[in-house]
């Protein structure tokens, strides 16, 4: 057993609901190894959890949390001991967001000796929604037009990332603040969603004829000026619905509003305009091992090359998880956000 601390979500509400309670981890399973967290991912998804409005979190109080970078420090009965030692980063089905974590041996990677921890606990659920949404499902072609909803978060810096490896034309919404630098980052034009009206601008930029694939996160009216804003063949790629983030009762009435204003998708229509959607949602892919296995050798091969290259807005201690998760609530963070025990 391992004493350990753990941030806990005790009860849906705002960033005070955050507490540290320590307890005692059992030794990994036969398949599993135990790491020792030196940084752990927060997403979008956690958020909502702790606003008790994500249906596949754990009943609350919970501890939430999809990656982890860190060093395995026992190994479970069936794996390998040449194990014992490395550096290491993976996907936690819940649980990321502790001092000590068991994770299956098949959700674990190692780690690039150029790699650095924090580094690595930006990659995993970024770059792999970003490759599934372009790579996979999107079909992303260097002739193409991108255009990238909330570019400014770190999915959205993966997609340009991946986008510009493709050689795709980039279009970006982010608040003004953010443009300069999703500019150097390789983003073509980037486009104030605060001021006017951005499905205007889109298709200005493209004279009207719209773009091939949008990635969206944001849900509720954003799909449908999303599905306004593709050419024909174009996709829609949908992976959140951070719309509905609001705590209390507020939450829950704006996760209904949000869902009253998704658009209905009838195949007939989609037929007739020569266009597709498709959703991506990577909590859910925990028995696609060999896929998602496959997607981070990619990546991997990309971080050597040089054209991977997670951004970290900000690391927060375990003791400032409210205030992490407040920051990003604010849409404040340029890529991504992180916990360090």
């Amino acid at each position: 057993m391992t004493q350990r601390q753990q941030i806990v979500i005790t009860r849906a509400g705002g960033p005070d609901v955050l507490k540290i309670k320590e307890d005692r981890l059992a030794a990994p399973e036969a398949n599993e190894v135990q790491v020792t967290v030196a940084a752990a991912g927060i997403n979008f998804a956690d958020i909502l959890a702790r606003q008790g409005l994500y249906q596949d979190a754990p009943p609350l109080p919970c501890t939430v949390g999809y990656e982890v970078a860190g060093t395995v420090t026992q190994l479970g009965a069936a794996v390998p001991g040449e194990w014992l030692g490395r550096r290491v980063f993976g996907l936690t089905r819940f649980g990321g967001y502790a001092s000590h974590v068991n994770v299956p041996l098949a959700q674990i990677f190692e780690m690039p000796e150029s790699m650095d921890f924090q580094q690595a606990a930006a990659i995993p659920v970024n770059y792999l929604t970003a490759w599934q949404l372009l790579c996979v499902m999107g079909n992303l072609k260097a002739s193409e037009t991108l255009l990238i909803q909330n570019a400014g978060g770190g999915v959205g810096l993966a997609l340009i990332d991946i986008g510009k490896q493709l050689g795709a034309r980039l279009l970006g919404t982010a608040s003004a603040g953010k443009h300069a630098f999703l500019h150097e980052r390789g983003l073509d034009q980037a486009i104030d969603y605060t001021r006017g009206d951005w499905l205007a601008e889109v298709m200005h930029l493209t004279d009207g004829r719209g773009v091939e694939l949008v990635t969206d996160p944001l849900g509720g009216d954003s799909w449908r000026k999303s599905l306004r804003a593709l050419r024909h063949t174009g996709r829609l790629g949908m992976f959140g619905v951070s719309e509905a983030s609001a705590n209390g009762v507020a939450g829950k009435l704006k996760l209904l509003k949000t869902a009253l204003k998704m658009p209905f998708i009838h195949p007939v229509s989609l037929m007739n305009e020569n266009r597709g959607t498709f959703g991506v949602n990577m909590g859910h892919l925990w028995h696609e091992v060999d896929k998602i296995r496959e997607w981070m050798d990619a990546l991997l091969a990309g971080w050597q090359d040089g054209w991977v290259r997670p951004h970290v807005d900000r690391a927060f201690s375990f003791s400032e998880a409210g205030e992490a998760h407040a920051w990003i609530e604010a849409r404040r963070n340029i890529g991504k956000v992180l916990l360090v025990p």
